[in-house]
């Protein structure tokens, strides 16, 4: 019986994901690429699908044609230094990396994305509004053009659940989420419309644990699961924390994170119900005066 492939870690598939985006932005075929550097086509093509780990020397002749800047380049450097090892923390850092984030990069390439939320709105959900007054609430010190540019990058990843094979998400936010009154009443009154619409889209499923299931499996926070159209590429597990961006891929956290979710799903109200409970809500609100 021929051994199974190992599986590639999240760091090789973020490697390669960058790689590909660097020729792109090059606007170099993989034949042009092999023809300036002497790589074989068919390596670049696994290095660029996270089939094959590059030696350094064909990493460092990949990144001078690219015309790679210090900073990033050590960034990929210790990515491919690091490729084989499971899970992934980055350190917390209050700009938008200029390669984009890690996250934008495998929630764009995923086929399913299961989303629980105790506090916040889902970022694939929220109004531009109600993103706004999230990040400003979230990063006090962060300036009025940090915050614009995050708010650009969190309304451009909502063009995953409108493409042409539209990313299939399901949501489960504790009643909270609904209930808080983020940028005040009359930001948090658009909000609860506009989920009473995106909602309805085929593609989208959102339920919501009211206050009265008590304790459950997801009042620790907020995670994410994400899977992909690729049986090579294993799902992944990302949370968000003050400490920074933590990606999780073994097996057992696998596993582990897939029940939790069941259960959420399990004591969350019906689709059907929970859209209700939106207009509840919102109504309330209105009739506040939001």
């Amino acid at each position: 019986m021929a051994p199974r492939r190992q599986t590639p870690s999240v760091r090789l598939r973020r490697m390669a994901a960058e790689l590909r985006r660097l020729r792109g932005a090059a606007d170099l075929s993989r034949e042009q690429v092999s023809e300036q550097t002497g790589i074989n086509e068919a390596t670049l093509y696994r290095i660029e699908t996270a089939r094959a780990r590059p030696q350094k020397r064909t990493m460092m002749a990949l990144l001078n044609l690219y015309d790679v800047q210090p900073e990033q380049r050590d960034y990929l450097i210790s990515l491919l230094k690091d490729a084989t090892q499971q899970g992934w923390l980055r350190p917390y850092h209050s700009e938008l990396p200029e390669e984009y984030t890690a996250y934008i990069s495998f929630e764009s390439e995923a086929q399913g994305v299961r989303n629980y939320e105790s506090l916040f709105l889902p970022g694939l959900l929220q109004s531009e509004a109600y993103a706004r007054a999230v990040i400003r609430g979230v990063l006090p010190s962060a300036t009025d053009d940090e915050v614009e540019d995050r708010v650009q990058a969190r309304i451009e990843r909502q063009a995953v659940l409108t493409k042409d094979k539209p990313l299939k998400f399901w949501a489960i936010v504790d009643e909270a989420a609904l209930r808080r009154l983020v940028g005040g009443a009359a930001v948090m009154g658009e909000q609860l419309k506009h989920l009473s619409t995106v909602v309805k889209s085929p593609n989208i499923t959102f339920q919501v644990i009211p206050f009265g299931a008590g304790a459950h499996p997801g009042m620790p926070g907020q995670f994410v699961l994400m899977d992909f159209e690729d049986p090579m590429d294993t799902d992944l597990i990302y949370i968000d924390s003050m400490a920074g961006d933590l990606f999780l891929e073994s097996d057992a956290d696998i596993t582990r994170y897939r029940s939790i979710f069941d259960n959420l799903v399990a004591v969350a109200l019906s689709p059907n119900d929970s859209a209700s409970l939106i207009k509840e809500i919102a109504s309330e609100l209105k009739a506040k005066g939001g």
